[in-house]
């Protein structure tokens, strides 16, 4: 069996070991001579350092709630802290959360909570000072809490599996030496294929690459040219938005102007965003309703020039 068509099986079968799976992608990115491939896998494997931003999929948002203690011994406890409120108080950081433990830690956090029912928690001890007396302004800040739950790293290890998948099937139809190589074969690739394999693994892992490092390290941004609407539709498909919505959306952010850097939708933008953020809830999109208003906010902020 080949070794792209042996990742496929250990892909798809009753008990996917992600680790085992991560190696032969290794191999198989060092036999193509994908040097961007080779540096994914291995981050995935050992974990994202601080400085090399994380792909789209590892950027979970965080829930928070807090306790809060009043007057004549009153208090609220377990009080849920919209987002919105999170992220003017306190910045976008505190919103989501860069997940970069390797897969195998994943793994270890997803087998340690209830039945994947469980929450990871984040720290989030600095957030009382900046919520006192901002949300209840009768009420002291005790606590803050911040969690992920448990099925947004279940969704990241799936992510994980799917882009191995995609890459393999990519491959297979790209690049006719992939099919040949196998375990202790030496097969020659051409700088072709070599290019080929760079070019489907930066596209399935990062969606719309406009830059890479050098030295080859897989750190690449992801970005929107400002009055471009194709680059806002690759953008958006790439983030799990189908075309035919990202066309709509990139029409519409052409056709009006922004409020403001806080609010970069004009009123068809934000008409089309009721209406279309259905499809996220219903699940016809490949992404979910908080990843998808970021999103969209983050193409409308950069189509504009804003940032």
């Amino acid at each position: 069996m080949s070794l792209l068509h042996d990742i496929q099986s250990a892909v798809i079968g009753p008990v996917a070991d992600l680790g085992s799976i991560l190696l032969k992608v290794r191999l198989l990115a060092a036999k193509l001579g994908s040097q961007p491939l080779a540096d994914w896998v291995n981050h995935e494997s050992e974990g994202y350092p601080d400085d090399c931003p994380v792909p789209d999929y590892r950027v979970i948002p965080i829930t928070y709630t807090a306790n809060f203690s009043g007057p004549l011994g009153s208090g609220i406890n377990n009080a849920p802290i919209p987002p919105v409120l999170v992220q003017r108080l306190a910045g976008e950081q505190w919103t989501r959360h860069s997940m970069r433990q390797s897969v195998a830690a994943v793994d270890q956090l997803l087998a340690s909570l209830d039945k994947g029912e469980g929450t990871l928690g984040i720290d989030s001890s600095n957030l009382i000072l900046l919520f006192q007396g901002k949300l209840y302004p009768q009420y002291t800040c005790l606590a803050v809490y911040g969690s992920v739950p448990a099925s947004a790293l279940a969704e990241l290890r799936h992510s994980v599996k799917s882009r191995v998948l995609q890459l393999t099937i990519e491959f297979e139809k790209s690049i006719p030496e992939a099919i040949s190589i196998t375990i202790g074969n030496p097969v020659t690739t051409s700088t072709a294929s070599s290019g080929a394999a760079t070019q489907i693994a930066q596209q399935i892992i990062y969606g719309n690459v406009t830059s890479i490092s050098a030295s080859g390290e897989a750190c690449v941004s992801i970005g929107i040219q400002a009055g471009d609407g194709s680059s806002v539709i690759q953008y958006l498909s790439a983030k799990g938005i189908p075309a035919d919505d990202a066309k709509e959306f990139a029409a519409i952010v052409g056709s009006e102007k922004p409020e403001s850097l806080d609010e970069p939708f004009g009123k068809k933008a934000r008409t089309w965003l009721v209406e279309n953020l259905k499809k996220a809830v219903a699940g016809t999109w490949n992404v979910g309703v908080a990843v998808a208003t970021d999103v969209l906010k983050e193409a409308a902020i950069k189509y504009y020039g804003l940032k």
